[in-house]
């Protein structure tokens, strides 16, 4: 049945792709008619990758004179989640901003190195690999599997939280934690003893609420908009981990397009990209405060002494992952970054 199931999904992604991908290529030798740019996502309009796709939109249209038309498909109305990528590589829609999480499973694991637990000690640490070379190398990466790298976007720095306060270690030692799917994020919690827990971003309120588990990781923004401070009587600003986007193209649809208007989309992605960044550390900052002012949660940051005894808990996950994520990845981190794993 789910040979039976992916077989009619991926018939139906190929009869789509292929009117979706002739049309903007044909679209240039028509002076009147714009080409087309479907840009597909799963979250709302007024999330900060909402937000973004809204603004490159914008400015893509002002930059091109009305050349590009950006057609913005939020709450995946035009494909889901486990739908998305296979209908980028088979043309049926150009823009997609996946989690970064997403290109393991594309065979492509050295993107799971963002998982790593503090692998980031801060966004400007962050900065130095994803607006520099290493970052450019991964989203090249992406190329040989028909897909164009254009751009990371922030979610933001993941905080831990349960109904049980969270000052040390040994404080998460059998407790059960909500992830998303991701082998590192598994070790990551292993390796203090805690019980990680897979689970759909859609079903965590009710899991903490029923007490399925006992806490979670997320950044502020979505504690918040999904009410799940509500249900956790103790956030740690712990900032152990990073969420993130890469903003991605269908390489052959990005290649065809006229130097010209390659060059003005560029400029386009390059300011919605610092819009993006920016409003998702505010709305971040934002939720902290109006958690704080619910009364309903309390939040606790890390001495330097408590922060240091985390980051030295969760270390050893990167030499355990350095078969699956590669030992060169993680060195190439630390040397863009200037990390030093012997200083803890």
């Amino acid at each position: 049945m789910k040979k039976q199931k992916h077989f009619r999904i991926r018939r139906a992604l190929i009869g789509g792709a292929m009117s979706l991908l002739l049309a903007p290529l044909a679209a240039p030798s028509f002076a009147a008619e714009p080409i087309v740019l479907k840009f597909s996502h799963v979250v709302a309009n007024d999330t900060p990758k909402g937000k973004g796709a809204l603004k490159f939109k914008e400015l893509a249209e002002r930059y091109t004179n009305g050349a590009v038309k950006v057609e913005v498909y939020a709450n995946s109305t035009l494909y889901k989640d486990k739908e998305e990528l296979e209908a980028l590589q088979l043309g049926a829609v150009h823009l997609l901003a996946p989690s970064l999480s997403k290109f393991g499973p594309l065979g492509v694991r050295e993107f799971e190195v963002f998982d790593l637990p503090y692998i980031f000690d801060g966004s400007v640490a962050l900065r130095k690999v994803t607006e520099g070379p290493v970052g450019a190398a991964f989203l090249a990466r992406l190329e040989p599997k028909g897909i164009k790298g254009l751009a990371y976007w922030d979610n933001g720095f993941k905080i831990m939280s349960a109904n049980a306060p969270l000052h040390a270690p040994a404080d998460l030692v059998g407790k059960k934690l909500r992830i998303q799917s991701s082998k590192v994020l598994e070790e990551q919690f292993r390796e203090v003893r805690a019980l990680p827990q897979v689970m759909a971003f859609s079903e965590s309120y009710q899991a903490l609420q029923t007490g399925v588990v006992d806490g979670t990781e997320n950044t502020p923004s979505n504690y918040y908009t999904q009410k799940m401070h509500e249900v956790q009587k103790h956030m740690t600003l712990t900032d152990h981990g990073y969420i993130g986007y890469a903003v991605i193209a269908n390489k052959k649809f990005w290649d065809s397009l006229p130097a010209g208007v390659c060059g003005d989309l560029d400029k386009a992605m390059n300011e919605a990209t610092g819009y993006t960044n920016r409003i998702a550390q505010e709305e971040n900052d934002r939720a902290l405060d109006a958690i704080r002012a619910s009364g309903r949660t309390t939040i606790h940051a890390p001495t330097a002494v408590e922060r240091k005894a985390f980051i030295k808990a969760l270390l050893p996950v990167h030499k355990k992952m350095e078969a699956r994520v590669g030992a060169e990845t993680i060195r190439t981190i630390y040397e863009a970054t200037g990390f030093d794993p012997a200083a803890f």
